[in-house]
């Protein structure tokens, strides 16, 4: 069956445009068409405007400038033949059925037959969708429902109907799971299909037993939030960000479609707050605020008994590990993720075949940690059954086949789940993915040290896993490290540096080096800045290639470590920077020679001493981090040859792959000499600094770290007609940090990094 190379998105509001800029990240070119709006002298107005907004939106739809030119605008009245020679076609309008059907007849009757018709509904059966509409258009049709916003969430429910061509929808399931970095989940043709379906009735709940509980919405947003694995937000912060709006919809949706027995019908209470909210402006993030909204002095929150206004009050989160002892202590915590936990057990068989979909569903549609069937494995099915059963609560027949088991368990190294049938089956990934978390079920580690590991992936390929927190870089680390490099000729090829944490890497442990200068320990500082500078060298001239594998933030020392492997094959979603300035640093492991080296190669860099320079300067002293893979080509964190893998879980075995074929005929690189600009060249980027003070965009201890990283860039003493080795630079990068890690400013910068996360602008 033939590969999509051109999709078409029909409907350019929110969800539609940005499905539509999520082909172009991907490659594909794409039509984006829309009605004609009235009286418009501007027939794709609709598209056009959409794209337009994209590019000025934050987070980004596009992954690049680039992508955003594959979209092609137009219009539904004189851009429909055009569909002709599209292999996918999305449906993204508004929910209506009598209006979806209508636009089905006039895209069959253009549409090349045996390409691939969906809809992005959330709500809508599929049954109800195709009713009445020709057998060979239903043998075309499916449900592919993505979540806001496409390009970050990774989340895709395909739901097919008994007509659905089996090749048709596994080829749409491959292109998604390949090009667009969709983990695709299938779904059963049932209201609210899965994730929604249990997701809004958790936060249904949360809010109904808020308020039964005379609860603040910050009490409960710190109960239902990290102590479970579920992000922040919690409950009422989540639905500030979804939109209060969209949720009575959703609700009347489901309630209309689901049977009278069904559980969801008890959290579908008339809410007079949220109703006065909404009619007055108070939709979320996107209106005025929401449960939450920015004050005049500061973030305030509503108060759920009287609907006012008033400052934010800090509550404090559930300390303990142990879910039984939350739920046991806290009334709250156990009504609410009680009952969440029991639906979701009711939805085998009826919303999804196994235990399995439903967790990755709400792992990647809601961002848990931990999947509803994780949960209550932690909990023990047998424990949360006898808690049910007091509290009156009915107990599912999912939950109660799992009596005296769990539901997810190890054998033989394989990890299995329990069927609706009570039997256990292997938990198979699809071809081609490769997961350290699979490895570790039967192998144990090479090497291994509190803050790292080595392990053994196969066809002579070794994968170093930081473990840190943060995974973040230490002495421990680094050692580790060298000794990865030293096993590595012995019987195996190459090495890929990869882990399965949150974010690749934070940079270098922080906390330590303020620690450290604290105590006034500047040689143990040296030392370490030494062992960097040295173990990331030997990586490079390596006589075996490395691969990184980043993904996420991959930060100062996560950036170093990147820029001196061999090669890279990088999610696409990768956030990479060298960040020091921002903490009063400058790269220390050797960034500032490695970028220095590459905008000096870069043939579309005019040539002489200074441009290389400034570009790093600008870059380095902004800290200015990729907003994704694609634009970390364009600031030559990434090389051009460097790959780019759109879906998370195919991220080590592609890694993998790009190292078995590097060390087909690897020879190391030579070392880089520099032409650099000298004491012109300092002066230059210390008028520069000045100037942006003077405008109020460098504040003054930017100046001081500023003038430290010009001294690197420029080549220090070296003089314009010098050529400075790589030893030379590294030399410069490390007297410079040693003489800022002892500044005041610096330590200050450090610390509120540590405590609030966000950068001193002192």
């Amino acid at each position: 069956m033939e590969a999509i190379q051109k999709a078409a998105v029909i409907g350019a509001g929110t969800m539609g445009a940005a499905i539509a800029a999520q082909f172009a990240n991907a490659g594909v070119p794409v039509l984006l068409l829309d009605i004609v709006p009235g009286g418009a002298s501007n027939r794709n107005a609709q598209a056009e405007g959409a794209i337009a907004k994209m590019l000025k939106s934050e987070p980004a739809p596009f992954m690049s400038k680039r992508a955003a030119k594959l979209v092609t605008p137009g219009n539904i009245e004189d851009d429909l033949p055009q569909l002709a020679s599209c292999d996918w076609v999305v449906e993204a309008i508004i929910e209506r059925l009598d209006l979806k059907q209508d636009l089905y007849r006039k895209i069959d009757a253009v549409r090349r037959p045996g390409s691939a018709v969906s809809s992005n509904t959330s709500t809508i059966p599929l049954a109800k969708l195709t009713e009445g509409l020709p057998e060979s258009f239903k043998r075309d049709f499916l449900i592919t429902h993505f979540f806001n916003p496409p390009r970050y969430m990774r989340l895709l429910e395909l739901v097919t109907g008994p007509q659905t061509d089996p090749d048709l929808a596994n080829k749409v399931t491959i292109f998604a799971d390949l090009m667009l970095g969709k983990s695709v989940v299938k779904a059963k043709d049932s209201p609210g299909f899965i994730a929604n379906r249990l997701g809004v009735f958790w936060l249904q709940t949360g809010v109904i037993e808020a308020m039964d509980a005379d609860l603040t919405v910050e009490e409960a947003d710190a109960t239902m939030g990290r102590p479970f694995g579920i992000p922040k937000t919690g409950v009422f912060g989540l639905i500030d960000l979804v939109g209060l709006d969209l949720m009575p919809h959703i609700n009347a949706s489901l309630a209309g479609a689901l049977p009278v027995g069904d559980a969801f019908h008890a959290t579908n209470r008339d809410l007079p707050l949220i109703k006065k909210m909404i009619t007055e402006g108070y939709t979320g993030r996107k209106g005025k605020g929401g449960f939450y909204r920015k004050g005049t002095k500061g973030r305030e929150v509503i108060d759920l008994a009287t609907g006012n206004y008033r400052p934010v009050q800090k509550a404090t989160a559930p300390e303990s590990r142990d879910l039984r002892q939350i739920l046991s202590e806290s009334r709250y915590a156990w009504r609410v993720l009680g009952q969440t936990l029991a639906y979701a057990a009711s939805l085998v068989p009826e919303a999804a075949a196994d235990i399995h979909a439903i967790d990755e569903a709400m792992r990647l549609g809601y961002n848990w940690k931990s999947g509803p069937f994780e949960l209550i494995d932690r909990l023990g099915p047998d424990w949360l059954t006898e808690k049910l059963t007091a509290d009156g609560l009915p107990v599912p027949a999912m939950l109660a086949l799992a009596k005296g088991k769990s539901f997810y368990r190890t054998e033989n190294g394989a990890r299995e789940y329990l069927g609706a049938d009570g039997a256990y089956h292997k938990l198979t990934r699809p071809d081609g993915v490769l997961m350290l978390e699979d490895i570790k079920l039967s192998a144990k580690p090479l090497l291994k040290n509190p803050s790292a590991a080595v392990w053994d992936i196969g066809e002579g390929v070794l994968c170093f896993e930081l473990t840190s927190k943060s995974s973040s870089w230490d002495q421990q680390n680094l050692e580790l490290l060298d000794q990865a490099i030293d096993l590595v000729p012995q019987g195996y090829k190459a090495l890929v540096i990869y882990n399965e944490n949150s974010h690749f890497s934070a940079g270098a442990n922080l906390g330590l080096a303020l620690f450290a200068a604290n105590i006034a320990a500047w040689g143990e500082i040296e030392k370490l800045i030494a062992s960097g500078h040295r173990i990331f060298k030997k990586l490079k001239y390596a006589s075996f290639p490395s691969v990184a594998a980043p993904f996420g933030m991959a930060l100062g020392g996560g950036c170093e470590i990147v820029l001196h492997s061999s090669a890279v094959q990088a999610h696409a979603e990768t956030y990479i920077g060298l960040v020091e300035c921002g903490v009063g640093l400058v790269p220390a492991w050797g960034g500032c020679s490695e970028m220095l080296a590459r905008w000096a190669d870069n043939k579309a860099m005019p040539h002489g001493p200074m441009p290389a320079a400034s570009k790093v300067f600008e870059t380095v002293s902004t800290a200015t981090v990729s907003k994704s893979a694609a634009n970390a080509k364009e600031l030559l964190y990434l090389r051009e040859s460097d790959g780019v893998t759109m879906n998370r879980y195919r991220l080590l075995a592609d890694a993998k792959a790009k190292a078995l074929a590097l060390a087909e005929n690897h020879t190391a690189p030579q070392p880089p000499t520099y032409h650099l600009p000298g004491a012109d060249g300092r002066v230059a980027f210390t008028m520069a600094v000045k100037d942006f003070r003077k405008k109020g965009l460098a504040t003054p201890y930017d100046e001081v770290v500023s003038r430290e990283l010009g001294t690197v860039l420029s080549g220090g003493e070296a003089d314009i007609i010098d050529r400075p080795s790589e030893q030379d630079i590294l030399k410069l990068e490390q007297a410079a940090f040693m003489r800022l890690i002892k500044q005041d400013g610096t330590l200050a910068r450090i610390e509120t990094m540590l405590t609030t996360g966000k950068p001193l602008r002192n």
